[in-house]
């Protein structure tokens, strides 16, 4: 049973980087009416509500698996001020069941919550002029991942 799901996961794996390949290629986020490219982002990232009309940059991001067990790093563009998007983090992210460990509003602001087993880091940052209001990075992996200290020889 255990060796069946890790095929899946790793099958599930493999079939987003080819999806991501081809994101990344182009360096665009997924194309489509803003509902199909919402449900596009909803099946990769889950239980994460993304700030309306966000974009994946395929080319900054690395997701690894799907849905509710992803990890690693997606790279998004907002079309709200960093501080509407820290605002909609910090208001919608709980409704969700993210718990609120830390926020930090500054020039770079950071958010940092945990649901389960799962951590996620925010970083919102300002868009660079003629391009994107907001640069959001954020960062998911297991809380309690086994973290192995280098050893001196």
């Amino acid at each position: 049973m255990i060796q069946l799901k890790r095929i899946q996961s790793i099958a599930s794996a493999l079939a987003l980087s080819v999806l991501l390949a081809a994101c990344a290629s182009s360096g665009d986020s997924p194309t489509g009416t803003p509902s199909e490219i919402q449900e596009i982002q909803a099946q990769l990232l889950g239980d994460m509500p993304l700030p309306a009309a966000s974009k994946i940059i395929g080319s900054d991001s690395l997701i690894i698996g799907r849905g509710d067990n992803w990890v690693g790093r997606v790279v998004l563009s907002g079309v709200q001020s960093p501080t509407d998007i820290y605002a909609f983090f910090q208001a919608e992210y709980p409704k969700v069941g993210w718990t609120t460990v830390s926020a930090v509003k500054s020039k770079t602001s950071i958010l940092v919550f945990t649901k389960g087993d799962r951590t996620s880091t925010i970083e919102v940052n300002e868009g660079s002029f003629g391009g994107p209001k907001s640069i959001i990075t954020i960062t998911a992996s297991p809380k309690n991942a086994n973290v192995v200290t280098p050893t001196k020889k």
